[in-house]
């Protein structure tokens, strides 16, 4: 019996801002029975959007080869195996995997790393794309292996609301540090200070100008800045690096201000130089030997309620390109998710 699957390719590529033409939803039909040996055949129950996609979608040299016209899109997904012909993977299974926009996806279980086990018993099953998954090892990556936090150190996180950042502000709490995040809008900064335990958190949007950003800031970090893990860039980043103390530490996870093609030159790069800075860039998936450890921790943090998270979840695959719009219009609130079923 054969499974009818619809899916979102990237039928052409943006310029500027995405839009739903540069997508287009197909139907493809499956048989399960048809599977080749070693394949594992999941119906996805949640899928991911995030900002790297819009980076993945340009034709241009980057971390990772570009999104291919006419396939699926790419993105994380949990969900339950239906079919399998792979020893360590039975029927009903919950697994993680990047299974991409669509609702079922057939997974290699052969290569490392594509298909992986999860436990929705004890940790909801879309934790495993939130701060138990990609967005929650991304923070614990650029915080403990770039940042390299010492308590009593004071720390800034861009887009502190959004899936990474409110996992940072809430790991670097647990190491003994004062954590700062920037966020947009009253209700974000209330979000980010009162549910998530910042210390602080200073609303972007009341402050357009670095003068007045870096003023606001300040009065957030008293003792300055030794480490800033960065989202965002242009405007925010500059007012963040204006605070930094000597060998400061600056993780660049992201570049959302950029993702459209718009120009975010430096304000002050010299300061790299003066205050000698260490300013390092980094993609989650070129640090696996720490994502076991990572992971662990994560799970034992929100199975205790020590790492709270808030989710924003659309229904639907139709929904997905809007999902992802919302993404750089600030319409999310923590992990951007879609529930197909």
């Amino acid at each position: 019996m054969t499974i009818v699957n619809r899916r979102y390719v990237l039928a052409t590529r943006p310029e500027g801002a995405p839009t739903v033409a540069n997508f287009r939803l197909e139907e493809q039909t499956i048989d399960p029975d048809r599977l080749a040996e070693g394949q594992v055949l999941v119906r996805n129950r949640f899928l991911s959007v995030d900002p790297y996609m819009r980076g993945r979608m340009n034709d241009g040299r980057s971390y990772a080869a570009p999104q291919a016209l006419d396939q699926v899109m790419i993105g994380g997904t949990v969900g339950e195996v239906v079919a399998t012909r792979h020893p360590r993977f039975a029927v009903g299974d919950q697994v993680a995997l990047m299974g991409g926009w669509q609702e079922y996806a057939v997974a290699d279980a052969t290569t490392r790393g594509a298909i992986r086990p999860v436990d929705g018993s004890a940790i909801p099953l879309s934790a495993y794309l939130g701060p138990v998954g990609m967005p929650g090892i991304t923070a614990w990556i650029g915080l403990t292996r770039m940042i390299e936090p010492k308590a009593g150190e004071t720390v800034v996180v861009s887009a502190a609301s959004g899936a990474v950042g409110s996992v940072v502000g809430q790991l670097a709490k647990l190491r003994g540090l004062r954590a700062v995040g920037i966020a947009g809008g009253p209700a974000k900064c209330a979000h980010v200070r009162d549910e998530l335990g910042f210390d602080a958190c200073v609303d972007y949007k009341a402050h357009p100008d670095q003068r007045s950003l870096v003023h606001a800031l300040k009065a957030a970090c008293p003792y300055g800045v030794d480490g800033i893990f960065e989202n965002v860039g242009g405007t925010i980043l500059d007012a963040s690096m204006a605070l930094t103390n000597d060998f400061g530490r600056i993780a660049i996870c992201g570049m959302i201000a950029a993702y459209q093609g718009d120009p975010i030159p430096m304000a002050a790069p010299l300061l790299i130089l003066t205050r000698r800075l260490t300013v390092r860039g980094f993609i989650v998936s070129e640090h696996q030997t720490h994502w076991a450890t990572a992971q662990a921790e994560l799970a034992a943090h929100v199975a205790s309620g020590k790492i709270r998270y808030h989710e924003t979840v659309s229904a639907g695959i139709e929904s997905t390109p809007d999902a992802f719009f919302g993404l750089f219009e600030g319409r999310n609130l923590g992990k951007q998710l879609v529930r197909l079923y």
